[in-house]
């Protein structure tokens, strides 16, 4: 990719010629010569100057097919497919003959925008006329097609061209290899080498966008082979394609050896594509330290490498660069182009500080919000657990008639189940409804999720019905609901039935199923989960899967278990892990082994009141009162305050959340006054209870 002021510099350039020749054909007259016309308009056009070449056509009174077609394909180039297409049919109307090329710039528009059903017609008029044959318009019938993901009819078109080159094989390539259709795609690939048509850039470039995964590392060797021996290694469309297919197999090894290798040829993707390999193989240190060497080398950075560097850094140790990167982005005027904006709103939100007010900041900055700027501070409410901001959000979202899709539903959903506003989810599930999005998988399961959390697992388990099931997503949100209401037969029963049906476990099947064994107590099964996850199904055990087998040891009274289980653990626990062992001494009353778990924990997290809060109770319970005394001490010390609990009730639609003694609510008066009315009669039916019983022991 050459440099945005190269493109500049070549696209002045191409105007000036322009503009010259047409002030030569004014002043020796010889607009009126059709062929001086048509070299002026499609000068003009091919600039980009589409305004100034219609004033020229419309000002031309001689016109030919050239003319026309010139038009045509002026606005396809510029994305204007509508009037691309009325140019087509004006064509028609005054009489000219549409030809092969008309054929192939409006089939290209149709490719572009993707309306197959206008394709079809096109293609309707190619067979009348005769041109279904023709190498060029075929080709782009082909190709459009393809891009339409209609390969079957792709392929028909090709086996109907008599005269078949490299565009019209690689087009059909392109194709399969859209669709994902690896076999295919490479059968091809040996059809061409059999008929001796020459390979060349676009032949390999869609093919190497199969190569993504480590199985395949040995076919992209063969193809990169391949690439060598028809001395296109040094293309630079090539090179960017095998760095990307080396760094999707996994070998950053040789994604650098061809970065290295290409010094000649580097372009901005090529750096692009290094910086990508790096992000994706989690070396954040050696994708910063690129960035930086590529603008010491000249290279600009464009709006994707913004993106991928800024979203490398919101990891705790790289916070900094994240701050660094955003004030770079301000330096160099940047703020404002909304996928940089996107990138910084992601950042501050995944960062271990949950920068909301920062987000925000960027959000409200932005004069033209996309969709995802929307669903990013609407996600980034959600998982904060500002589960009524994130409402009163989505509500602005449909107020300010923003698209609504599968993300939107998925989060906003999730702050229904942290509230438990079934209400309020119902009403969202009608508007999945009508939108036509219940069949999507993570709509489906936090439809499943939110059910299941405001306790009716009936509709849970319709609205998982209601979905297709070749994803682990919808099943892994049943089994969680049915372990979670303590129904942990029928959540195991749902996981072998996953299994019978072949759907693809994942590392959070496996969470589900240590939750159901953990809540109805069946250790020993939990036990065999957690030691084939990796022999028999490929998934290495997480933390997240020890924390449930400690919670399930715990809660069978098995502490010296889940003590060995955290010794033995392959990685360093985490605070969630020393949290769920401690939840466990507590249950069991061990009161120094808790005293050993929450030591690890203060160190973790100094400033997390629940650790300090559970040692004080436990040393409360058993009138420890010493050590129940140092632990507040060493609370006011560090400057740690007890979180106060929350609840809430939904009350016409509307969530109002209120806490111990709370006097906020502008009718708290009236709400104490009744409550000591409820009290006063509890009290008077407790006083007529215990009578009745005196009476009748007497």
């Amino acid at each position: 990719m050459r440099p945005l002021h190269s493109l500049s510099q070549s696209s002045f350039t191409a105007l000036y010629r322009a503009s010259v020749n047409h002030c030569l054909a004014i002043k020796s007259g010889t607009t009126a010569s059709i062929y001086t016309a048509n070299n002026i308009i499609s000068g003009y056009a091919k600039c980009g100057e589409i305004r100034i070449a219609s004033k020229m056509f419309g000002e031309t009174s001689q016109r030919d097919a050239v003319s026309w077609n010139t038009m045509i394909a002026g606005f396809v180039n510029l994305g204007n497919f509508e009037t691309a297409l009325e140019f087509l049919k004006s064509m028609k109307r005054y009489g000219f003959a549409v030809d092969g090329y008309s054929f192939g710039s409006i089939l290209k528009g149709v490719a572009c925008v993707g309306y197959v059903e206008v394709g079809q017609q096109v293609h309707s008029m190619m067979v009348k006329m005769g041109y279904e044959g023709n190498v060029f318009a075929g080709s782009a019938l082909l190709d459009m097609y393809a891009k339409c993901e209609r390969v079957e009819d792709a392929f028909e078109v090709f086996k109907s061209i008599n005269i078949r080159n490299s565009v019209t094989w690689n087009a059909l390539i392109s194709g399969y290899a859209q669709v994902g259709d690896r076999g295919t795609a490479f059968w091809l690939l040996d059809c061409m080498e059999l008929e001796g048509v020459e390979i060349d850039d676009g032949t390999f470039a869609p093919l190497l966008t199969l190569l993504d995964d480590p199985d395949l590392h040995k076919l992209t060797t063969q193809v990169h082979a391949k690439i060598v021996k028809h001395g296109l290694a040094s293309d630079t469309t090539v090179c960017n394609a095998i760095i990307t297919a080396y760094s999707e197999c996994g070998s950053i090894e040789d994604a650098e050896r061809v970065f290295d290798g290409a010094i000649e040829t580097r372009d901005l993707v090529t750096w692009n594509s290094m910086l990508a390999a790096y992000l994706v193989n989690n070396q954040e240190e050696e994708a910063f330290q690129l960035f930086l060497e590529m603008q010491v080398l000249g290279f600009e950075p464009d709006i994707y490498t913004y993106t991928s560097v800024i979203s490398a850094a919101f990891e705790g140790s790289h916070q900094g660069q994240g701050k660094s990167l955003h004030g770079l982005v301000i330096k160099r005027g940047l703020e404002f182009l909304v996928p940089i904006s996107n990138s910084l709103i992601a950042m501050y939100l995944k960062s271990h500080s949950k920068s909301m007010d920062e987000a925000l900041n960027i959000f409200e900055s932005l004069e033209n919000k996309d969709h995802v700027s929307w669903n990013s501070i609407l996600t980034g409410f959600s998982q904060s657990g500002l589960s009524e901001d994130a409402l009163k959000f989505f509500e602005n979202m449909r107020s300010q008639y923003v698209v609504i899709d599968h993300y939107a539903f998925s989060a906003v959903l999730r702050s229904c189940s942290d509230l438990a506003t079934l209400q309020l989810g119902q009403q969202v599930h009608v508007l999945v409804l009508k939108s036509g999005f219940e069949p999507n998988g993570f709509v489906a399961s936090s439809l499943i999720f939110m059910y299941s959390k405001c306790g009716v697992i009936e509709d849970a388990r319709k609205s998982f019905d209601a979905t297709p099931k070749d994803s682990s997503i919808a099943w892994n949100s049943l089994i969680f609901g049915y372990a979670q209401h303590g129904r942990g037969k029928i959540a195991l029963d749902l996981f072998f039935l996953m299994k019978d049906r072949r759907v693809k476990l994942d590392h959070i099947t496996f969470v589900a199923v240590l939750t159901a064994c953990s809540h109805i107590g069946l250790v020993e099964e939990g036990w065999s989960f957690l030691k084939s996850m990796e022999s028999d199904y490929g998934i290495p055990p997480r933390m997240e899967h020890y924390a449930c087998m400690i919670d399930l040891l715990g809660r069978a009274g098995r502490l010296d278990e889940a003590k060995a289980l955290i010794e033995a653990m392959p990685f360093e626990p985490d605070a969630m892990v020393w949290k769920t062992l401690l939840g466990a001494c507590r249950t069991c009353g061990d009161i120094e082994l808790a005293s050993q778990v929450a030591s690890h924990l203060l160190e973790l997290e100094p400033e997390e009141h629940c650790t300090y809060v559970l040692l004080s109770s436990m040393f409360g319970h058993l009138r420890r009162w010493n050590e129940k005394a140092s632990i507040k001490r060493l609370m006011k010390e560090r400057g740690v305050k007890k979180v106060p609990g929350w609840s809430w009730i939904e009350v016409k639609n509307e969530v109002r959340s209120f806490n111990a003694e709370d006097r906020s609510h502008p009718n708290c008066e009236e709400i104490y006054l009744r409550l000591g009315e409820l009290m006063e009669e509890i009290r008077r039916l407790d006083y007529v209870a215990n009578s009745e019983v005196f009476l009748h022991d007497f």
